[in-house]
């Protein structure tokens, strides 16, 4: 038996501008973006929803130009069921970028790495494949918006 990603959903969803908390030569740029509303569609999992107001991607873009990424939002499905999903991982830059993620600025998403590793609250034991399954999230950011690709890891 081996293990293999297939695509399990996928999120569009609209964010806001970042808001800029501060900024060092030690941390680094810390900021807050609002994620405003937005869509699931799914793949192998046979569901489809939008994203609840109120989510938020906290990051601290370190000097390096590696981003800390933790972002948080709510999930209602289309038949009324609901999920919760707390997001956390990483993008990296090529260093020509650095200067420009570190400005608050969108390096173009062909150059960077950005995945990360959600963990899901369920509120309904339909959904618990969300809870028994391993998941992991490719994302590409857009000035206005990130599509998230979240895979699962299956084995056969």
């Amino acid at each position: 038996m081996e293990p293999k990603l297939v695509k399990a959903f996928v999120i569009k969803a609209r964010v806001d501008k970042p808001t800029f908390i501060g900024q060092d030569g030690k941390t680094g740029r810390r900021q807050l973006i609002s994620i405003i509303d937005g869509e699931l569609v799914g793949a192998a999992l046979p569901i489809s929803g939008t994203i609840l107001p109120g989510g938020v991607d906290s990051q601290v873009v370190r000097p390096d130009g590696r981003a800390e990424l933790s972002a948080r939002y709510g999930i209602k499905l289309s038949d009324g069921r609901s999920f919760y999903i707390q997001n956390d991982g990483i993008r990296t830059v090529p260093p020509e970028y650095v200067s420009t993620v570190l400005s608050g600025g969108i390096a173009p998403s062909d150059v960077y790495y950005c995945c990360t590793k959600p963990e899901f609250e369920i509120y309904d034991e339909s959904l618990s494949i969300l809870k028994n399954r391993l998941f992991i999230c490719y994302a590409v950011r857009y000035p206005d918006s990130i599509q998230l690709d979240y895979y699962m890891v299956v084995v056969e």
